[in-house]
C-alpha cells in the first residue's frame, strides 16, 4: 500500500519519514514442530517501519508477529530475504543492532522478589549502564510511568498494569532508538492500557522513537500510524488504519433486534449465517459485515431495525482474513445446529453472595460484596488489576475460603462443602493450566476420569469434545505445542467434560486472537442459552457486552452493577457517540479514585 504523507493518530500529528528504521525484504522463516514437521512461519514478507512512527502488527495466532519482532532484534535470523535495522543487516551485525534496540517480550522477566529500584539497577547493570547514567535516566522514566511512589515496593506486589510499565521502563533504560513490543497489554485493564499507549506516543513525539508493536486488541491497531495485517505468515495488507477499514466499505451494518430476542442471540445467529463476514455487539445493536444479501433473504433479520454504517478497522481486518481463508463466517454452529435451543431465563438463583469478605492480615481484598446470579445468565466481574475481582472469583470457585459472609453456589454453602460444589462447576483458568507434556487425548481422558466419568459416558463425552471443538487432528499432539486458540478449545472441552451447571471463566481470552475470541463467545452464548450459568472476568470491555449483568469492582468494593445498557449510561462518550462500557468503566474508576484523593486531602 502506498505511503501517506501524514495521518492523524490519537490526536497527534504524524509526519512521515521516507527513511525506514526497520526494513523487511522478502523474509521467509522455517521452523520444525516437534521432531519432524517443518512449517513456514513467514513467507516472503516485505514491509517497513518508518522513523519516528508507531507501526502495529495484527493477525490470528500463528500469523508470524512474534517471529518478525525476534528477527528485528537478532534473536532469530531469516532463512531467505533480509532484515535491516537502522541500515544494518541483522544477520551480519546482530550486536550493533541489539545495542540500539529495546525489546519487551510478551512475558517480560521482572524479578518479583526484588523492588522496583532493584529491578532497574539490575537491568541497568545488564545493559552496561553506569551508576551516573542510571541516576540520570531513572527519574524521567519513573515520572513517565507513574512508578516514582513505588520504588521500594516488591515487583511481585505490583498490579498487572504497573508490572508492564516497569518492564517498559527497564527496556528504555538503554535509551534505544527502536522499541519492539510484543503484546505489551495482554491481561492489562483498560486504564493501564490507555496509560501505556499514552507513554508510547509521548516517546514518539518527544524523542522520535520508532516503535514496532504486535497486539491482539484491534482498537490499539487504530492508534498506530501504520498497520501490517498478517495471516499464516503472509502479509495481507499494510498501510494506515484507514486503508484497512476501506476493505469493508459498503458492507458494514448495525441491527437492533426485536424485544423478543436478546442482543447476543441475534449476534450468534448472524455470525454463523452464510454471507456474513463478522458480527459483534456494539452498544444496544449488533454490528455485522455482510458480503451479500443472505441475512435479509434468510429471514434472520426479520423484525430487526437495520441501517448501514461507516466501516471501522475491525470490519476491514475481518474482511481481509475471511478473503485469505476463502470463506465467509467460519464459526461452526454448535452440534451441527444452525442456532442453539434457547432456554427461557430462569428466576432460580444459583449463585448467592452476601456480605462477602476476604482478609489477608490487616488488608481487606474483598469488602462486604453482595450480588446474585440466576440460572442461564452470563455474569461479568470487571475491574482494574488489583480490584479484588480475582479474589472474589477464586472464592466463588471454591479455590479460596472466605473470611466471612455467605457464599452459596448451586445450593451448596462453599464455606462448609467446597468439594461437593466443585462437581457441579467447570473452570477455565486465565493461563493455560492443562498438562503441557501430555497429548490432547491424554488430557481429555485424565479430566474425564477426575470428574468421575466411566465407560460409555466417558467415551461419549471424549468423542463429543473432539468433534465439538475440532480437536481430532491434534489428538496426539502435546497440548503445550497447540496454537493458542486450540489451547483454549482444549481447556474449554476439559471444563465441560462433566456437563457442569456453572462455568467459571477467568480472563479466558487474554492474549487470544480476534477470530478465536469470536468462536469462544459463540460457544459461551450457546451454553447460556442451554441453561448453563456463566461467570466471567475479562479485560476486553467489548466482551462485557455479552454479559446479561455485571459488576465493576475497585478496592474490593462493588462500584456499579447492572445490565450492559445500564452500565453504559454511567460513561461519557466523545461528542456524537454513545458511551461504551469501556467509557463507563474508566469514568466509574476515575470518579472513585478522585473521591478517595479528596478524602485523603
Amino acid at each position: 500500500m502506498a505511503t501517506e504523507a501524514a495521518s492523524q493518530t490519537s490526536g497527534m500529528e504524524y509526519h512521515h519519514s521516507t527513511e525506514p528504521v526497520i526494513l523487511y525484504e522478502g523474509v521467509t522463516k522455517h521452523f520444525t514442530r516437534g521432531k519432524r514437521e517443518i512449517f513456514t512461519a513467514l513467507e516472503g514478507i516485505s514491509f517497513r517501519v518508518e522513523k519516528g512512527s508507531v507501526t502495529g502488527m495484527v493477525g490470528p495466532d500463528g500469523a508470524g508477529k512474534t517471529t518478525l519482532i525476534r528477527l528485528a532484534c537478532g534473536l532469530l535470523f531469516a532463512d531467505e530475504g533480509s532484515v535491516r535495522v537502522r541500515g544494518w543487516n541483522v544477520s551480519d551485525h546482530p550486536q550493533q543492532v541489539q545495542s540500539r534496540v529495546g525489546y519487551m517480550p510478551q512475558k517480560f522477566g521482572l524479578y518479583e522478589d526484588l523492588t522496583v529500584q532493584e529491578n532497574l539497577d539490575l537491568y541497568g547493570d545488564l545493559h552496561g549502564i553506569t551508576g551516573e547514567q542510571l541516576a540520570e535516566r531513572t527519574p524521567a522514566l519513573m515520572q513517565m510511568t507513574g512508578l516514582g511512589r513505588f520504588m521500594d515496593r516488591l515487583a511481585g506486589r505490583l498490579s498487572g498494569g504497573m508490572k508492564q510499565k516497569l518492564g517498559l521502563a527497564c527496556t528504555l533504560l538503554s535509551s534505544p532508538d527502536v522499541l519492539l513490543l510484543d503484546e505489551p497489554t495482554v491481561g492489562v485493564d483498560p486504564l493501564s492500557r490507555r496509560d501505556l499507549w499514552e507513554i508510547i506516543h509521548q516517546l514518539v513525539a518527544d524523542q522520535g522513537l520508532s516503535v514496532l508493536v504486535s497486539t491482539s486488541y484491534l482498537d490499539e491497531a487504530e492508534r498506530c500510524h501504520r498497520v501490517a495485517v498478517l495471516h499464516h505468515g503472509r502479509l495481507l495488507g499494510e498501510g494506515p488504519p484507514s486503508r484497512v477499514s476501506e476493505a469493508a466499505a459498503g458492507g458494514s451494518w448495525l441491527a437492533e433486534p426485536p424485544a423478543s430476542l436478546k442482543l447476543r442471540q441475534l449476534q450468534s445467529r448472524l455470525i454463523t449465517s452464510p454471507g456474513i463476514v463478522d458480527a459483534t455487539l456494539e452498544g444496544k445493536r449488533v454490528r455485522f459485515v455482510a458480503s451479500d444479501h443472505t441475512p435479509w433473504e434468510s429471514g434472520i433479520l426479520e423484525n430487526a431495525t437495520c441501517h448501514e454504517t461507516s466501516p471501522r478497522f475491525e470490519d476491514g481486518f475481518m474482511v481481509l482474513l475471511r478473503r485469505a481463508a476463502g470463506t465467509g463466517a467460519s464459526i461452526p454452529a454448535a452440534d451441527g445446529e444452525k442456532t442453539p435451543t434457547v432456554v427461557e431465563s430462569s428466576p432460580e438463583v444459583v449463585v448467592e453472595v452476601r456480605d462477602l469478605v476476604r482478609q489477608f492480615g490487616t488488608f481487606y481484598a474483598v469488602k462486604n460484596v453482595n450480588f446474585q446470579v440466576r440460572r442461564g445468565e452470563i455474569f461479568g466481574l470487571l475491574g482494574p488489576n488489583g480490584a479484588g475481582k480475582s479474589t472474589t472469583f477464586r472464592m466463588l470457585c471454591g479455590l479460596l475460603p472466605a473470611s466471612s459472609g455467605t457464599l452459596r453456589v448451586a445450593g451448596v454453602d462453599l464455606r462448609h462443602a467446597r468439594a461437593s460444589a466443585r462437581q457441579r462447576m467447570g473452570y477455565v483458568a486465565q493461563k493455560f493450566s492443562l498438562y503441557g507434556q501430555q497429548t490432547v487425548m491424554e488430557n481429555l481422558e485424565f479430566f474425564a476420569g477426575a470428574y468421575g466419568l466411566r465407560r460409555e459416558r466417558k467415551n461419549r463425552r471424549i468423542q463429543w469434545a473432539l468433534d465439538q471443538f475440532e480437536l481430532q487432528k491434534h489428538v496426539n499432539l502435546p497440548s503445550g505445542e497447540l496454537p493458542g486458540g486450540y489451547k483454549q478449545r482444549l481447556a474449554m472441552a476439559c471444563a465441560l467434560m462433566h456437563e457442569p451447571e456453572i462455568l467459571f471463566l477467568d480472563e479466558p481470552t487474554s492474549g487470544v486472537d480476534p477470530i478465536a475470541r469470536r468462536e469462544f463467545w459463540y460457544r459461551i452464548n450457546g451454553l447460556a442459552d442451554g441453561g448453563v450459568t456463566v461467570i466471567v472476568t475479562t479485560h476486553f470491555m467489548e466482551e462485557a457486552e455479552y454479559c446479561d449483568r455485571m459488576v465493576i469492582m475497585l478496592d474490593g468494593e462493588i462500584l456499579a452493577e447492572g445490565a450492559p445498557s445500564e452500565i453504559r449510561q454511567l460513561g461519557h462518550g466523545p461528542e456524537g457517540r454513545e458511551p461504551t462500557i469501556e467509557d463507563a468503566f474508566i469514568a466509574i474508576v476515575e470518579d472513585f479514585q478522585a473521591a478517595k484523593a479528596r478524602e485523603a486531602a
